[in-house]
């Protein structure tokens, strides 16, 4: 079992910027893919940001592109999302994902990964 905490979410202006940070405890965390989603009410959980084993593959929606940066520590058993140059539209609830792999690769699609956290809500006021 993996247990994943997201900490970092807030009331943001627009413009402004968030970095959020999640913990991972329970296994080897350098043995996971490592993903950011997000999920504004009534809608679908979507894809933001993923991130490889060793961080050296990365993949962003296009929504985020040039404004997100991922990151992960895995001396610390953790990864980040930076986020900038934020939008009303990024106001959503984001979760941290965690999904068991031997390669180098990364996954885009929620249905991939196996561990989630509670989420932390964003909110972006215009």
């Amino acid at each position: 079992q993996v247990q994943l905490v997201e900490s970092g979410g807030g009331l943001v202006q627009t413009g402004g910027s968030v970095r959020l940070s999640c913990a991972a405890s329970g296994r080897t965390f350098s043995d996971f893919v490592m993903g950011w989603f997000r999920q504004a009410p009534g809608k679908e959980r979507d894809f933001v940001a993923a991130i490889s084993r060793s961080g050296g593959i990365i993949e962003y929606a296009d929504s985020v592109k040039g404004r997100f940066t991922i990151s992960r520590d895995n001396a610390k058993n953790t990864q980040y999302l930076e986020m900038n140059s934020l939008k009303p539209e990024d106001t959503a609830r984001y979760y941290c994902a965690a999904s068991y792999s031997r390669l180098g690769i990364v996954h885009l699609t929620k249905d991939r990964y196996d561990y989630w956290g509670q989420g932390t809500q964003v909110t972006v006021s215009s």
